[in-house]
C-alpha cells in the first residue's frame, strides 16, 4: 500500500516518536511503560483468582480465601477489573501494530503472537489436570483438542483455561479492526469512522436485546477497545480533540458496563462488596495510565526489565490461574506453609512458568510461525 497524507495525521510538535517512524517502516521506539502497566493488569487478576472469589480456588485453599485473607478478600475481588485494563492496552496497541500493515502482515503479527504460548498452556494445563494426584478434572480429549483453535467459547465447550473468554473477545476485536480499518487501509479518518461507528452500533445492540449482534459487537466490552484506540490518537496528535471525545465517551461508557457488572448491594452472605465509586475509579486509573503513556507522561520508565515484565505477561496470564490451583494446594494444604506465603510463591512460580514459556516456547516460535504466514515480509525484512 503506497504512503499517502491521508495515512498518518500531522503531528504536534509534542508527538511521540512512533508517529514519526511510520512512514519510513521502522520500528516505533518500544514504550516500556506499557509493558509494566500490562504486568500489573496481570497481577491484579491474578489476585482475584488466588484470593477475590469463591470457587475451585477454595478447594485449593482448603477453604474460602474469605477466610484465608480477612481483609485483603475484598480488595483482591477488585483484581477482575485488571481485564477491562487489558482491553483498553489492546485497543492501543492494536491501533498502533496495525497502522500501515497489509492484511496478511496484521494476521500473521496477531497470530503468531497468540497461538505459541496459548498452545503450549492448553496442552500443559491438560496434561497437568490429568495426573491422578490432581484433584481438578480435566477436559474431555475432544475437548481439550478443539481448545487448539481458540474457538471453544462460541461453540459451547469446556474450557481448558478459565481466561479464554477474554481472548474470544479479543479475537472479535482483532477481527472487526482487520476487516473495517486494516484491510481497506488505516488512515486517522477510518479510524475515527471506526470508533464512532461502533460505539453508536454496540449501543443499538445493547437496546435491541439481539444476540447474534452482541455476539458480534460486544457492547459490555466495546468501550475499553475504542477507548484504547483513541488514545492511540492522541499518542499520534495530542490536540486531536476528535481524539479526546472518543476517549471521553469511552470511559462514560466504560465505567457503566463495570458497575453494572460488579456491583450488587451489600449482602453479608455474599463472598465481597464491590463499591461502584471504587469500582469507577480502578476503571479511571485504567484509562488514565494507558492515556499517561500515551501522551509520554511516562517516557522516564524506560528501564529494560520492564521488556521483560510485558514479555512475561501473556504466558503468565494464561498459566496462573489453572496451574496456581494445583501450586496453592502443594504450597498449603500439603506443605503447611502460611496462606501469604503460599500466594507469593505461587506468583512467583507463575512467572517463573512464565519465563520458561516465553523462553523456549515463544522466542523460538513466534517469529518462525511469523514466517511461514507471511513469508512475503520476511523477504523484505
Amino acid at each position: 500500500m503506497s504512503t499517502s497524507e491521508t495515512t498518518l495525521p500531522k503531528l504536534s510538535p509534542g508527538a511521540d516518536a512512533t508517529a514519526r517512524t511510520a512512514r519510513s517502516g521502522a520500528h516505533a521506539p518500544r514504550l516500556r511503560a506499557l509493558d509494566g502497566l500490562r504486568l500489573i493488569a496481570a497481577l491484579m487478576v491474578a489476585a482475584y483468582h488466588y484470593g477475590g472469589r469463591d470457587g475451585e480456588v477454595s478447594q485449593a485453599w482448603g477453604t474460602s480465601p474469605k477466610v484465608q485473607f480477612p481483609s485483603l478478600h475484598q480488595w483482591f475481588a477488585y483484581g477482575c477489573l485488571g481485564v477491562q485494563i487489558f482491553f483498553v492496552i489492546s485497543g492501543f496497541v492494536i491501533c498502533m501494530s496495525g497502522w500501515g500493515k497489509p492484511l496478511r502482515s496484521f494476521f500473521a503479527s496477531r497470530a503468531s503472537r497468540l497461538l505459541p504460548s496459548y498452545w503450549a498452556a492448553v496442552i500443559l494445563v491438560t496434561a497437568v489436570f490429568a495426573l491422578p494426584v490432581v484433584a481438578y478434572k480435566a477436559v474431555s480429549p475432544s475437548d481439550a483438542l478443539l481448545n487448539l483453535t481458540m474457538l471453544q467459547q462460541p461453540l459451547g465447550v469446556d474450557r481448558v483455561l478459565g481466561v479464554c473468554w477474554t481472548l474470544w473477545a479479543e479475537v472479535r476485536f482483532y477481527a472487526l479492526f482487520a476487516l473495517c480499518v486494516v484491510l481497506p487501509g488505516a488512515n486517522r479518518r477510518r479510524i475515527v469512522l471506526f470508533c464512532a461507528v461502533w460505539t453508536l452500533a454496540a449501543a443499538i445492540t445493547q437496546a435491541s436485546g439481539e444476540p447474534a449482534l452482541k455476539v458480534i459487537l460486544m457492547p459490555e466490552y466495546a468501550p475499553y477497545f475504542i477507548g484504547g484506540v483513541g488514545l492511540y490518537l492522541l499518542h499520534l496528535d495530542r490536540r486531536d480533540m476528535t481524539a479526546w471525545g472518543i476517549v471521553l465517551v469511552s470511559w462514560l461508557i466504560g465505567q457503566h458496563y463495570a458497575v453494572a457488572a460488579l456491583w450488587h448491594a451489600p449482602n453479608p452472605h455474599f463472598f465481597s462488596y464491590r463499591g461502584s465509586g471504587t469500582i469507577i475509579l480502578i476503571v479511571t486509573l485504567g484509562f488514565v495510565a494507558v492515556g499517561a503513556i500515551a501522551l509520554g507522561l511516562l517516557n522516564r520508565a524506560n528501564w529494560r526489565w520492564l521488556t521483560v515484565a510485558g514479555a512475561l505477561t501473556y504466558p503468565f496470564y494464561l498459566v496462573h490461574e489453572h496451574l496456581g490451583w494445583v501450586t496453592i494446594e502443594v504450597l498449603h494444604r500439603r506443605l503447611g506453609l502460611p496462606s501469604t506465603v503460599t500466594f507469593a510463591l505461587t506468583v512467583a512460580a507463575m512467572l517463573t512458568l512464565a519465563w520458561l514459556l516465553n523462553r523456549f516456547v515463544e522466542k523460538p516460535l513466534a517469529p518462525f510461525l511469523r514466517k511461514r504466514l507471511n513469508p512475503t515480509s520476511a523477504r523484505i525484512h
